[in-house]
């Protein structure tokens, strides 16, 4: 009479799920890994981005080598305001530091405004702006004074605040808003310089508006 019980030396795994275990963790982090890729990819191209500042013109609210996050995604629904930081691609032909590098300013003139260099001073609308981010509070000028420009519809004026060291729309002219990155609204490297970057506000008439009508031109 024969007994039918297991072997003594069967295995309890199967080959075939020997076979299949390490796949399918391969699989998983195969997966893990795209689906973070992918995740990036969304975030960095309509959420935000870090930028390395690699110029001098936003001295000394910004320094070279300091880190900022650009915000992609506000700027969709509220629209740049004066006093905003912004990083965008440079016009055609121009260059500053690193070829290629993005240019990093601040938001002068709206469309519809008058912007003009005089007395040493910025003048949007026939009021002078007080501007106490300036690198060492020194004098705007340009290159031929009294200097005057009417920003057109959907573009935007923007400077340096180390005017002294910048090449901006007192060179170029004003940039169209869809060269525009994002506005640049958090620094965080170096740590010891980690915080918000603030947007000034400007007193009435002028304020922080955004694009308004343009007014009559004498």
């Amino acid at each position: 009479m024969g007994w039918h019980g297991a072997s003594p030396h069967a295995s309890p795994y199967t080959a075939g799920l020997v076979t299949r275990r390490p796949l399918g963790c391969l699989f998983e982090i195969v997966e893990t890994l795209v689906l973070t890729l992918i995740i990036f990819f969304v975030i960095q191209t309509f959420v935000a981005q870090p930028y390395r500042v690699e110029q001098m013109s936003m001295e000394r609210t910004l320094e070279p080598d300091q880190y900022v996050l650009v915000d992609k995604l506000t700027p969709r629904f509220d629209p740049y305001s004066r006093g905003d930081i912004v990083v965008f691609q440079p016009p055609d032909g121009w260059t500053e530091g690193t070829q290629n590098t993005p240019f990093i300013k601040r938001v002068i003139g709206l469309s519809g405004d008058i912007v003009e260099v005089k007395d040493g001073a910025v003048w949007v609308n026939g009021t002078k702006l007080d501007e106490s981010y300036t690198y060492d509070l020194q004098p705007t000028t340009a290159t031929e004074e009294p200097a005057r420009w009417v920003v057109p519809d959907g573009q935007l004026f923007v400077m340096g605040d180390h005017r002294a060291a910048s090449a901006d729309s007192r060179s170029f002219g004003t940039i169209a808003k869809d060269r525009v990155i994002g506005r640049a609204w958090l620094r965080y490297w170096p740590l010891s310089t980690f915080g918000i970057l603030p947007t000034p506000t400007y007193p009435a008439p002028v304020g922080n508006g955004d694009a308004r009508p343009s007014p009559a031109v004498p």
